[in-house]
């Protein structure tokens, strides 16, 4: 159903309570004439209509103060997992976030001022407010698809527990993900493949078909997500914990990311900012059996620019001093992911593991295809994902990953070889898991910001982390 069903579909419902309540005065009317018949009349239709509001949506709309909390840990105390309800989405959510928010504007992010001095005439330039008027419609996508990812996170922090199947809890997420955004195809839908890396594997694990890991007390998890709205991608991530042993590894992290949103800002070097995160993160230790580890940087993990359908489109921004070339700065109008890991480890990552992640390279060549296979799964790439990321679990999907194209009649089967050859080739590229140390824990913080011409929106930003 599109954004524009639901409108209609409430716009119905609204005329049909309406009609409702037209027939009982109509009725009222009647009585007179029809004596006691009448009234019994009247007397049955305001009983169908009492129960059509107890059963029906009655909840829509509803504006309510959040109460429920997070079992898991690493998230801060103004958070709830209902958070949504304020908006008038019910719990679950189960609203279209643009539905929820017709005829208003999507929540603003986070404002922070660009962080160089000679920056600081934007915010009160005219002409650069003129500029960013010029903009709304790009932020208007953005702020859109945040608030999807804010809701979809909101609703997982209240099911990601002990116990539960890291491929039931991805599919659970997506499919709300689904929802909420309401997937079109290429429009609208998934940014990336939900990643829930697990101790001391840092980044890009996310359950293959027959997968049956489950999450312990014991695990630290990074939960990393994407929503995309006409390929304008919010890349946001957080650390699951419930031993609170492991607190000063999320605190650090936390901190160091908040410290590199800050420091961020148009006409400052990628490298600063690097310099600036490795100093808050590795101010921090970690006692675990009784032993005491120094918080690491995983030093060849980095943020990035986010460009339209491009995930990582071409600056990286380190979390290590020196991590990059003294030259390179951060522009006007730009999108950033910035993301910092840290381990108890020796803090750097190496590719292990069975593969899960797949993505068709942004400038991929044109390369004749021999196999038949390998061009029948090209063009269902070419045709769900693009130059988006996916993984095998949503090939193994009836819909293939998009109801919206495929229906029911999307699954991929067989396709391995095929996905070989594509990767062989050089059109697809894998990204395995990326792991430190066997033993040790890893954590990650990650937020989508926005290098407005007056300010940097931290678009992601919610009252979670």
């Amino acid at each position: 159903m599109t954004v524009d069903e639901v409108e209609k579909k409430e716009e119905v419902d609204n005329q049909d309570d309406g009609e409702d309540v037209e027939d009982d005065d109509d009725e009222e009317g009647e009585e007179g004439g029809e004596g006691e018949g009448g009234a019994k009349k009247k007397k049955r239709k305001k009983k169908r209509n009492r129960k059509k509001k107890k059963g029906g949506a009655a909840a829509v709309g509803e504006v309510k103060e959040p109460t429920l909390r997070p079992p898991s840990l690493g998230l801060k105390d103004t958070c709830f997992t209902d958070y949504y309800v304020k908006y008038g989405q019910t719990e679950p959510p189960t609203i279209p976030v643009a539905a929820l928010f017709s005829g208003k504007p999507f929540p603003v992010g986070e404002i922070q001022p660009h962080a160089l001095e000679s920056q600081s005439y934007r915010q009160n330039s005219e002409e650069l407010r003129d500029m960013e008027r010029i903009s709304e419609d790009l932020y208007t996508k953005v702020r859109n698809a945040a608030e999807v990812h804010r809701q979809v996170r909101s609703y997982a922090h209240s099911f990601i527990k002990p116990g539960i199947k890291l491929s039931d809890m991805c599919e659970r997420l997506e499919n709300k993900n689904r929802e909420l955004v309401v997937e079109a195809g290429l429009d609208r839908g998934i940014g990336f493949p939900t990643g829930c890396s697990l101790n001391h594997v840092a980044a890009h694990y996310t359950p293959n078909p027959g997968d049956d890991t489950v999450l312990s007390y014991d695990d630290v998890m990074k939960v990393d997500f994407g929503t995309q709205i006409d390929g304008r991608i919010i890349d946001s991530a957080w650390t699951v914990s419930f031993n609170p042993k492991y607190d000063p590894l999320l605190k650090a992290v936390k901190e160091a990311t908040d410290e590199g949103i800050k420091t961020a800002g148009i006409d400052v070097r990628l490298c600063d900012i690097g310099e600036a995160i490795q100093e808050v993160m590795e101010s921090f230790e970690v006692e675990l059996d009784g032993k005491t580890y120094p918080v690491k940087c995983i030093r060849n993990l980095n943020g990035h620019s986010i460009g339209q359908h491009q995930i990582h489109a071409g600056k990286s921004v380190p979390i290590v001093k020196n991590g990059c070339e003294a030259s390179i700065r951060m522009e006007e109008g730009e999108i950033y992911a910035i993301e910092t890991f840290g381990s108890t480890g020796r803090g750097y990552v190496v590719e292990d593991m069975e593969c899960s992640h797949y993505m068709k390279n942004f400038d991929a060549p044109h390369v004749p295809l021999r196999m038949q296979s390998s061009k029948k799964l090209l063009g269902h790439i070419n045709k769900t994902f693009g130059t988006l990321a996916f993984c095998r679990r949503w090939l193994e999907r009836l819909d293939g990953a998009s109801a919206t194209i495929h229906g029911d009649r999307g699954q991929q089967t067989k396709y391995m070889g095929a996905l070989k050859n594509l990767c062989d080739v050089g059109i697809v590229q894998a990204y395995p898991p990326l792991c430190d140390a066997k033993g040790c824990y890893t954590a990650q913080y990650e937020h989508t910001m926005i290098m407005r011409p007056t300010c940097k929106e931290v678009v992601s930003r919610g009252d979670d982390y």
